[in-house]
């Protein structure tokens, strides 16, 4: 594995539990960020396993979906919580009164963990 790779691997370890304490905190909209941008850094890692590296997220996002969703080398379900918590991310970022419930940043949370085990699980397979 890439140094990079295992260094955007940290930064989703790191998103993930900042996530946790924000929500603990009650802080949700920002949670909702962190846990997409946890997303974000392990769809980074898998496609710079594959040379690619980009500067835009709807880039990486696009990327994602072409090399990893289409193909279906990773069940496609994670580009879906990909782009929703991309989504998520928008609202909690940029709405004047963003309403995100806790039950949905805590669904996005699980998922960032699940996506880092299926992607963590697949490099270590290829």
């Amino acid at each position: 594995m890439k140094e990079t790779t295992e260094q955007l691997f940290a930064r989703a370890v790191d998103a993930i539990e900042a996530a946790d304490i924000l929500l603990t905190n009650e802080k949700t909209d920002i949670a909702a960020g962190r846990a997409y941008y946890a997303m974000f850094y392990i769809a980074e890692a898998l496609l710079n396993e594959k040379g690619f590296q980009f500067g835009k997220h709807s880039n990486v996002l696009a990327a994602y979906g072409q090399h990893f969703a289409k193909t279906k080398e990773l069940d496609p379900k994670f580009h879906r919580w990909l782009l929703t918590s991309f989504d998520q991310r928008q609202i909690g970022d940029y709405a004047f009164d963003p309403d995100i419930q806790t039950s949905v940043v805590l669904q996005m949370i699980e998922q960032a963990q699940e996506f880092l085990e299926a992607a963590k699980t697949y490099l270590g397979n290829e």
